[in-house]
């Protein structure tokens, strides 16, 4: 397979696994587990993420404390949960490398389509934020639902768009904890996952829009092994 080709959904990551890989589900008779990779940003913080390997490609080094680098996609999936449906984000793995490709481990762009009307805000610091629900599509007339924020100036160009608009984004995906309130009153931690914005662009459908030329794609990576689904 030639990563390249995946004009619209392509994803980097680098870090430490922290969980045990855990059966998820199976399609077609393979098997794909799911496990949590710290990854650090560039300002020492961290982001610890879902990802999901398929059998194929998984090796036994795969354990708590092991480092992998790998290229894939943002995916996403519905989970019922107490009668509900809920959007679960994981980044898929298609390729394994062998070391690290830049100095940035976490790099995510995407082409995709506004899917519900962009939330504008401002925080009491007067920050601009803007909340946006991005359409990618994929083969087999599927299609990931991935949720990102912009800030500043993308915030104010986002709140703009409008549902069915496409655009273009490049930036990474972090993890964010929130308190949920349950019917009891009590708040329980959840953990969202996000594409924290640094670039975006929209342009029409007939435009011919290079996303490897316009932000920048990982090459020259030394692939392990590559998952072809």
């Amino acid at each position: 397979m030639n990563y390249s080709t995946e004009k619209n959904n392509k994803v980097y990551i680098c870090g430490e696994i922290v969980s045990r890989a855990e059966f998820s589900h199976e399609v077609f008779g393979e098997g794909f587990y799911e496990f949590f990779v710290k990854v650090l940003r560039l300002s020492g913080q961290a982001d610890v993420l879902p990802v999901t390997v398929s059998e194929r490609i998984m090796t036994e080094d795969m354990q708590p404390g092991a480092t992998i680098c790998a290229l894939g996609q943002f995916r996403s999936y519905n989970k019922l949960e107490g009668g509900r449906s809920r959007l679960m984000l994981t980044v898929f793995v298609r390729e394994l490398l062998s070391a690290p490709l830049c100095k940035n481990p976490n790099g995510v762009v995407l082409s995709g389509y506004i899917c519900k009307p962009p939330v504008y805000r401002t925080t009491p610091f007067n920050r601009e934020i803007a909340d946006l629900l991005v359409a990618v599509n994929r083969a087999y007339n599927k299609s990931d639902y991935i949720p990102a924020i912009a800030w500043g100036r993308n915030a104010r160009f986002v709140k703009n768009l409008a549902v069915g608009d496409r655009l273009a984004l490049s930036g990474r995906i972090q993890s964010r904890e929130y308190q949920k309130k349950q019917e009891d009153g009590t708040f329980l931690t959840m953990t969202a996952y996000e594409v924290s914005v640094s670039k975006l662009a929209a342009f029409d459908d007939d435009a011919e829009f290079d996303l490897d030329e316009e932000f920048g794609i990982y090459t020259g990576a030394e692939r392990l092994h590559v998952h072809e689904r």
